[in-house]
């Protein structure tokens, strides 16, 4: 039996689907106003509870050879009370539920965001420190690197076995964190290029990292080990947004803003943001003007060579794709015929 926190999410679920495709039997973590309706499809057995509720995670990982921590919360902005409680206490419930269960193996999904903001060129891999230049609220990366420690402790200390999994920005189906964003902004043409457009983003796609956790949790070798799953191959922000208006019939991104002058104004709307305890996050951050600007690279040479991993998805498939299944969920359709 595997257990999927985090399932009705967008990695998540991908792990899921990938998980059902190969016949292996599915549990899944699920609060009780949690839209249930697509995980009905792959035919998973559901568990009512949250990581923040030690006693449904005592029944969720009971019988469990593997666990998938997946569940985090998501995004930049909030109070840090949620980071910690959820992403923080919540990794030490689900790290003290499978060990008391005698889970085999723990897969622990965290974020290339946990080195810290990198924006110089220079590729960065599993053996750079992490924490670097964090800023006062950079609060999804200081919680996602107390939950990195925390599962890697649990290791050490022979509690349970653990493969920590760092991926990039992801996306792909379910995706309601993202998509919707870039899809408005490019089609009311207000989307952006930061700087020249021609670095190399570390954007992957969902089912790709799904198959790199799953081929990971199968090898005894990767017990312990952390690896980068942060690119589907090259390519750069104008391509990306390219390739985004182009599923969209939308005209190219073609308006360009200087990265520094994105990076203050986001440091300038989140001073406001906090000033007046917004729960709104402001129309630009600091974290996503790094995500999509910065000329950093995180290498996934390591999941290649020891996982033998290799994407299946390339982004001519999974870019369309994404946009195929939001236009249909939306009910809209193209910007232009194409």
């Amino acid at each position: 039996m595997n257990l999927v926190t985090g399932a009705t999410g967008l990695l998540g679920s991908h792990i899921v689907e990938q998980l059902r495709k190969r016949d292996r039997p599915v549990r899944a973590l699920v609060r009780p106003t949690s839209d249930r309706s697509w995980l009905e499809t792959q035919g998973v057995e559901f568990v009512e509870g949250d990581i923040t509720d030690p006693a449904s995670l005592e029944r969720a990982c009971r019988g469990c050879d593997v666990v998938y921590h997946a569940a985090a919360k998501v995004g930049d902005w909030g109070p840090w009370e949620g980071f910690q409680r959820i992403t923080i206490d919540g990794t030490r419930n689900v790290c003290d539920a499978a060990g008391a269960a005698g889970v085999r193996r723990l897969l622990h999904i965290s974020s290339v965001s946990v080195f810290g903001y990198y924006t110089k060129p220079r590729t960065i891999d599993e053996t750079d420190p992490i924490g670097y230049k964090l800023y006062k609220w950079a609060y999804y990366s200081r919680s996602k690197i107390e939950a990195e420690r925390i599962v890697r402790d649990a290791h050490k200390t022979g509690k349970i076995e653990v493969t920590v999994i760092r991926p990039a920005w992801i996306y792909g189906e379910r995706d309601r964190a993202t998509i919707a964003r870039l899809v408005a902004m490019i089609q009311q043409g207000k989307a952006k290029i930061l700087g020249r457009g021609d670095n190399r983003l570390n954007v992957i796609y969902a089912g790709n990292i799904a198959e790199a956790a799953i081929t990971a949790v199968d090898l005894p070798e990767a017990a312990g080990e952390v690896y980068n799953c942060s690119n589907d191959g090259v390519i750069t922000q104008q391509e990306y947004f390219d390739l985004l208006a182009g599923s969209l019939g939308a005209p190219p991104v073609k308006r360009k803003v200087p990265y520094r002058v994105a990076y203050i104004a986001g440091f300038v709307l989140e001073c406001l943001g906090h000033l007046f305890h917004s729960r709104k996050p402001p129309f630009v951050t600091r974290y996503a003007v790094w995500l999509m600007g910065r000329r950093s690279y995180f290498s996934a040479d390591k999941a290649r060579k020891q996982l033998n991993w290799q994407p299946t998805t390339t982004y001519d498939v999974g870019v369309p794709r994404t946009i195929k299944w939001y236009l249909e969920r939306t009910g809209s359709g193209p910007t232009s015929a194409s």
